[in-house]
């Protein structure tokens, strides 16, 4: 079963903290093998929904960063933070 708009919409609005603790839960969840097959159907669904959600937060933060550079002349400059 595919995740609802809903769903995904409540996620959107979760900080990055809140759906990567989320998502670690459901890790161990799964990893655990306790629940039955659609239960972890379900999880692993919703799992996948919060890492892409976590992704996304990451990619908006690194587009954010700047990088500071002081010229020898005193003047500072910012850029954007290549991380490669």
């Amino acid at each position: 079963m595919a995740e609802s708009a809903t769903a995904k919409q409540d996620i959107g609005k979760t900080s990055f903290e809140d759906a990567l603790t989320e998502l670690e839960r459901i890790v161990r969840e799964l990893e655990s093998g306790k629940g039955d097959l659609e239960t972890s159907i379900e999880a692993y669904e919703k799992g996948m929904v919060l890492k892409q959600h976590c992704e996304a937060k990451l990619k908006e933060a690194q587009a954010k960063i700047e990088k500071i550079t002081v010229s020898e002349d005193g003047s500072v400059k910012t850029s954007g933070f290549d991380v490669e």
